[in-house]
């Protein structure tokens, strides 16, 4: 956020002092160097209550985003985890049987390294 801070104040600064500068080293009138000033005065100063505004806008939706980010990643994680126990609930079942047919297939395999060996 200080990078951002820093950007803005950068600009302003440099605003300021390129307005000064062209107003300085231009030929006029008291009165109408004074009306300058005057003028880019009102201008910066309208230019930086928009940064302002802006700013504040998008601090607003960086907040909202953060919290609706919140909302649908605990609201993910809830249905991660109801997935994961029904999956649970609908194997655990059939795991013994899967069990047994694992066995049978290994023994099934010895048996026929058995005879193959003979």
């Amino acid at each position: 956020m200080s990078n951002g801070k820093s950007l803005v104040l950068g600009f302003m600064v440099g605003g300021a002092v390129s307005a000064a500068a062209t107003l300085l080293s231009t030929p006029a009138s008291g009165s109408e160097l004074r009306g300058r000033f005057k003028e880019q005065g009102t201008e910066m100063k309208t230019l930086i209550n928009n940064l302002k505004q802006d700013g504040l806008r998008l601090r607003k939706q960086i907040t909202e985003t953060s919290k609706e980010g919140a909302v649908l990643i605990k609201e993910l994680t809830q249905e991660m985890k109801n997935s994961v126990e029904e999956w649970k609930e609908t194997v655990e079942p059939h795991q013994e049987n899967i069990h047994q047919y694992l066995e049978q297939i290994e023994s099934s395999l010895k048996d026929l390294e058995d005879k193959v060996k003979q």
